[in-house]
Protein backbone atom coordinates (compact mmCIF):
# COMPACT_ATOMS: atom_id res chain seq x y z
CA UNK A 1 0.00 0.00 0.00
CA UNK A 2 1.18 3.53 -0.75
CA UNK A 3 1.95 5.47 2.23
CA UNK A 4 -0.30 8.74 0.72
CA UNK A 5 -2.99 5.83 1.06
CA UNK A 6 -2.10 4.96 4.38
CA UNK A 7 -2.29 8.52 5.41
CA UNK A 8 -5.49 8.88 3.90
CA UNK A 9 -7.03 6.07 6.01
CA UNK A 10 -5.66 7.14 8.97
CA UNK A 11 -6.89 10.73 8.00
CA UNK A 12 -10.18 8.94 7.49
CA UNK A 13 -9.95 7.23 11.40
CA UNK A 14 -9.29 10.57 12.38
CA UNK A 15 -12.73 12.10 10.87
CA UNK A 16 -14.58 8.72 12.65
CA UNK A 17 -13.36 9.69 15.75
CA UNK A 18 -14.65 13.54 15.35
CA UNK A 19 -17.96 12.27 14.16
CA UNK A 20 -18.20 10.23 17.16
CA UNK A 21 -17.40 12.98 19.60
CA UNK A 22 -20.13 14.86 18.06
CA UNK A 23 -22.50 11.88 18.38
CA UNK A 24 -21.72 11.75 22.20
CA UNK A 25 -21.93 15.45 22.83
CA UNK A 26 -25.36 15.39 21.06
CA UNK A 27 -26.16 11.89 22.61
CA UNK A 28 -28.01 14.04 25.51
CA UNK A 29 -30.03 16.82 23.11
CA UNK A 30 -33.94 16.07 22.92
CA UNK A 31 -33.77 17.05 19.33
CA UNK A 32 -32.52 13.79 17.63
CA UNK A 33 -31.84 15.32 14.18
CA UNK A 34 -28.32 16.03 14.64
CA UNK A 35 -27.58 13.19 16.27
CA UNK A 36 -29.49 11.00 13.79
CA UNK A 37 -27.66 12.73 11.04
CA UNK A 38 -23.84 12.12 12.78
CA UNK A 39 -25.01 8.35 12.83
CA UNK A 40 -25.24 8.38 9.03
CA UNK A 41 -22.08 10.63 8.38
CA UNK A 42 -19.87 7.92 10.90
CA UNK A 43 -21.83 4.91 8.81
CA UNK A 44 -20.82 6.23 5.54
CA UNK A 45 -17.05 7.28 6.92
CA UNK A 46 -16.61 3.55 8.50
CA UNK A 47 -18.02 1.79 5.05
CA UNK A 48 -15.66 3.32 2.97
CA UNK A 49 -12.69 2.80 5.57
CA UNK A 50 -13.83 -0.90 5.26
CA UNK A 51 -14.35 -1.34 1.79
CA UNK A 52 -10.69 0.09 1.55
CA UNK A 53 -9.00 -1.94 3.86
CA UNK A 54 -11.02 -5.24 2.15
CA UNK A 55 -9.97 -3.79 -1.15
CA UNK A 56 -7.61 -6.37 -3.50
CA UNK A 57 -4.14 -5.10 -2.73
CA UNK A 58 -4.56 -4.83 1.00
CA UNK A 59 -6.98 -7.53 1.73
CA UNK A 60 -5.23 -9.86 4.43
CA UNK A 61 -5.47 -11.51 7.94
CA UNK A 62 -3.96 -8.45 9.13
CA UNK A 63 -6.70 -5.99 7.44
CA UNK A 64 -9.35 -8.03 8.62
CA UNK A 65 -8.20 -7.59 12.52
CA UNK A 66 -7.94 -4.29 12.00
CA UNK A 67 -11.49 -4.06 10.55
CA UNK A 68 -12.38 -6.04 13.87
CA UNK A 69 -10.48 -3.46 16.00
CA UNK A 70 -12.16 -0.48 14.27
CA UNK A 71 -15.73 -1.66 15.21
CA UNK A 72 -15.03 -2.53 18.17
CA UNK A 73 -13.59 0.79 19.04
CA UNK A 74 -16.31 2.69 17.39
CA UNK A 75 -19.27 0.42 17.96
CA UNK A 76 -19.06 -1.56 21.22
CA UNK A 77 -22.22 -2.18 21.80
CA UNK A 78 -22.84 -3.95 18.87
CA UNK A 79 -23.49 -7.27 19.93
CA UNK A 80 -26.31 -5.95 22.29
CA UNK A 81 -27.78 -3.68 19.12
CA UNK A 82 -27.49 -6.36 16.82
CA UNK A 83 -30.15 -8.73 19.02
CA UNK A 84 -32.25 -5.62 19.31
CA UNK A 85 -32.52 -5.39 15.95
CA UNK A 86 -35.47 -6.76 14.35
CA UNK A 87 -35.31 -5.00 11.02
CA UNK A 88 -33.41 -7.18 9.00
CA UNK A 89 -34.33 -10.51 8.91
CA UNK A 90 -31.98 -11.58 5.98
CA UNK A 91 -28.98 -10.11 8.75
CA UNK A 92 -30.83 -12.14 11.29
CA UNK A 93 -30.70 -15.44 9.10
CA UNK A 94 -27.21 -14.69 8.51
CA UNK A 95 -26.30 -14.54 11.84
CA UNK A 96 -27.90 -17.70 12.91
CA UNK A 97 -26.24 -18.88 10.01
CA UNK A 98 -22.62 -18.41 11.91
CA UNK A 99 -23.90 -19.43 15.40
CA UNK A 100 -24.65 -22.87 14.13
Amino acid sequence: MEKVKVYQLMDLIEDIKRVNAMIVLHSDNPSTFMLEQYKIKKEKLMGYLIDELVAPEVRSPKSFAIIKEIIEKFYPNASKEAQADKTHDELNEIQHALAV
